[in-house]
Formats: structure tokens, sequence, C-alpha cells
């Protein structure tokens, strides 16, 4: 998937457990884990901003687009 999600980054940062966040956000953990391995579909911009809010952080900082290798040759 082109975007990558980069909430391990973070936390490790903030030294915060994925527990404390979830908590913190008011979304389960199985939720964020969703989220936070890159298997969610979409994100809502309020738990997105609840994200960067508790982690004092921009949307940019937990997502980033990421160019999809191609298996083809351009000619």
């Amino acid at each position: 998937m082109p975007i990558a999600v980069d909430i391990d980054v973070m936390l490790a940062k903030r030294k915060m457990s994925v527990g404390e966040l979830a908590e913190r956000v008011g979304i389960t953990p199985a939720n964020l884990a969703v989220l936070k391995n890159g298997r969610a579909k979409a994100v809502r911009f309020t738990t997105l901003a609840a994200l960067c809010e508790v982690l004092e952080c921009q949307p940019g900082d937990l997502l980033r687009w990421e160019a999809e290798e191609s298996g083809e040759l351009e000619e």
C-alpha cells in the first residue's frame, strides 16, 4: 500500500504504549493495531486529529506516501 503509517515511531519518541495511546484517543487497542500495522482502509479525520493531539504531532508525522514498486520496466 502506498500510504505508510508511522505511529510506532511517534510512540517510541513519546515513550508511550499502544494501550495508553488507545485509551487517551478513545479507540480500542485492536482498532489502533489495525491502523498501526497499515491494515486500515481508512481513518476518520476525528481519529487522526485525536492521535495528533495526544502525540503532539502533525498528520505528516504519522502518515507518509511511498511509491509502489512496479514489476514492469518502463520503456
